[in-house]
């Protein structure tokens, strides 16, 4: 598409993100800022960082966010700019921008209500109706969420009686092929309660240790949202994030510096949840546009 041709799908964009702000404003979340340039990004071994003049670019605003949770914001959100090496295709670009808030004193399922209230705020402001219309598919963001866990998405979808740690490859085969492409019609779908062993940032279940309070949300058979209950045990977090820098060791990817300060900060971290929504893919939705370079201006090959 030429730039006058996005012009209708850029002006929705534009007003998606000021309904977005409007909302966590009248929430009483404090908007934040964080650093675009990190010197030591987390080391996830399946999120690769772009190197920007001796540091990386962000991947994400979440260790800053958490910091800001330990230094006592309670209610925080930022619109952020996130870069990541090697993803692009028609739902991907490696420079998006992530809405990302946190809540202190709140687990993931209540920052899936926060979602519903947020999707519905927006869904009235920009289109005047809560029900989106996507590639023929119709998702109504007011309707009561579907809530499935992950075991129960495999045995439903795929035959699949999850053991307590997954193969990740077959995991993550079954979830792109059978499960995903049919989650979200009719109404969102909120899969919650993912393998401890894929969540190394999520605090892991009290009652079942080997899943994770960690959350996605679909419409349409696209992944918006995810999220989870913060870990917070600094030891836990440490061996968790160590695991990763071995993996991606292991992977022949590069080892990012040790992120002392964020663990450092962990022991004054209240409990709390936070959610990362990919902006560009609800314009995406909101525009019933299957490519996301459609709704961004300029996109960089």
């Amino acid at each position: 598409m030429t730039l006058p041709d996005k012009a209708p799908f850029l002006a929705r964009r534009a007003a998606i993100f000021r309904a977005a702000r409007a909302f966590f404003d009248d929430q009483a979340f404090l908007e934040v800022h964080t650093p675009v340039r990190l010197r030591a990004p987390l080391p996830e071994r399946h999120i690769d960082a772009v190197p920007a003049g001796g540091m990386h670019l962000a991947t994400s605003p979440e260790p800053h966010m958490k910091r800001l949770l330990a230094a006592g914001y309670p209610r925080i959100y930022q619109m952020a700019p996130c870069f990541r090496h090697g993803e692009r295709g028609a739902r991907h670009n490696p420079e998006f921008t992530m809405l990302e808030w946190y809540r202190a004193g709140a687990d993931y399922l209540q920052l899936a209500t926060d979602a519903r209230a947020l999707l519905g705020a927006v869904c009235r402001t920009v289109l005047g109706t809560t029900e989106i219309v996507y590639q023929g598919a119709r998702v109504d963001v007011a309707a009561a969420w579907e809530f499935l866990t992950v075991d129960a998405a495999y045995q439903r979808e795929a035959g699949w009686l999850l053991e307590a740690e997954p193969d990740p490859f077959r995991f993550d085969c079954v979830m792109a092929r059978q499960i995903e492409p049919r989650l979200g019609f009719g109404r969102p779908t909120v899969l919650h309660d993912y393998p401890s062993c894929f969540c190394p940032m999520a605090e892991p279940l009290a009652a079942t240790p080997q899943r994770a309070a960690r959350l996605e949300i679909y419409l349409a058979g696209v992944e918006l949202a995810n999220g989870c209950s913060e870990r917070r045990n600094p030891r836990a977090q440490a061996r968790a994030l160590r695991d990763e820098q071995a993996a991606r060791q292991a992977l022949h990817k590069e080892v990012y510096p040790w992120p002392a300060e964020f663990v450092a900060a962990l022991p004054a971290m209240p409990p709390s949840a936070g959610m990362a929504l990919g902006l560009d893919r609800l314009v995406m939705l909101l525009c019933d546009t299957p490519r996301i370079d459609e709704v961004i201006a300029f996109v960089e090959e």
